[in-house]
């Protein structure tokens, strides 16, 4: 689809929100340093020791301490260990953190019932109007921000803005414990002067494009019109186009009506190994679960991924006798797909993993004892 930029009138940014992106910091390692004091000043990395696991692993998150040692999320245990021996290594416990989770939701709907969780450690909220009937929305984050510290034990970072794209920048700005606001008038400024791989969308693989255009950062790409960027990016084009000049109309939208959830991840190392495979589809599994959660959902069908080398891709999904959420229901179906489905005759290059076939907790009957 191609635009003329002569006929076209460029939409207006809407200013009338006011929106937080709630960004909780280093949030599983900071649950394990709240529940034990002894770990306050060690660099704690939440993976199984990869000692434990024959050197597999990823890291799911790691503490401030263990991120001086260059140690960050998704890298393997083993090069965490590597940087830091003396890290101390948790495997986690996913349903502790998904408590934990919940716990600062019911902070946020304190203030508004406009919340839309973006993982178990990030939200947004649109505080326009709100149940305090509090006009300011710096003076919101900044109650928000201390109630969770006082009640939960942790720290969170909070971006405030007109919209969710600049929100959600502005939460990294100043962590941990921060807070910081994007007024419309400075939006554009603030924008221009950020390095392009900080704009979302823009993936790791996508920033050697920009840099060979001479884009190197939000002011580089402000010179750029909307034609030539839908023809060099496509759909990312476009979405950047109107992002650098602050315009990102979304809504924060509390509910969504979804027909599956899922996650996959696509390697570029390819696996060649069935301990590895199983890494993968545990920590997946999770992912799903998680966000099942974070929805107040159950689902009854669950779905896996395989993407092969040569790009062949086959789906196989198995049918729980009744909706679920729980974890180790769900990674033992998993496992049996792909015992069932799956082979290593060829190398992996993706696994995925949905649910589908939904049951609301928030609407189910409930059942009432009356003995």
């Amino acid at each position: 689809m191609q635009y003329g930029i002569l006929n076209f009138t460029e939409p207006e940014p809407d200013t009338s929100r006011k929106i937080l992106h709630v960004d909780m910091d280093a949030f599983y390692a900071s649950i394990e340093m709240r529940d034990n004091p002894k770990l306050a000043n060690q660099p704690v990395v939440i993976a199984k020791h990869p000692n434990l696991t024959e050197g597999r692993g990823i890291v799911s998150t790691c503490n401030y301490i263990a991120r001086q040692y260059g140690i960050h999320s998704a890298m393997s245990s083993l090069e965490a260990y590597k940087r830091c021996p003396h890290a101390v290594f948790i495997h986690g416990n996913m349903a502790h953190y998904i408590e934990v989770s919940e716990q600062i939701r019911q902070i946020f709907y304190q203030y508004t019932d406009s919340v839309e969780p973006l993982s178990l450690d990030e939200a947004y909220l649109d505080v326009t109007h709100n149940k305090k009937d509090i006009k300011s929305a710096i003076k919101i984050a900044h109650l928000i921000q201390q109630q969770i510290l006082d009640e939960i034990g942790l720290t969170c970072s909070i971006g405030v803005s007109y919209n969710k794209f600049i929100a959600k920048i502005a939460s990294d700005f100043h962590k941990p414990f921060g807070i910081t606001l994007v007024t419309p008038e400075e939006a554009v400024e603030f924008l221009k002067q950020l390095p392009i791989e900080d704009f979302y969308g823009v993936g790791r693989k996508s920033v050697p494009a920009f840099h060979a255009l001479k884009i190197m950062n939000g002011a580089d790409l402000f010179e750029w019109n909307l034609d030539d960027l839908i023809q060099r990016f496509g759909k990312m084009g476009h979405s950047l186009y109107f992002k650098v000049r602050g315009i990102h109309n979304s809504p924060v939208k509390s509910t969504r009506e979804r027909k599956s959830i899922g996650t996959e991840t696509t390697f570029a190392k390819f696996l060649d190994n069935e301990a590895d495979v199983l890494t993968f589809f545990e920590r997946l599994t999770l992912k799903v679960v998680q966000k099942l959660k974070l929805k107040s959902l159950k689902a009854q069908t669950i779905t896996i991924k395989i993407r092969f080398d040569d790009f062949e891709t086959i789906t196989r999904q198995l049918q729980l006798s009744k909706p679920s959420n729980d974890f180790e229901e769900y990674y033992a179906v998993v496992q049996k797909l792909w015992h069932k489905h799956g082979n290593l005759e060829r190398n992996i290059r993706l696994l995925g993993v949905s649910v589908s076939k939904f049951e609301d907790l928030k609407y189910s009957t409930i059942q009432l004892d009356l003995e």
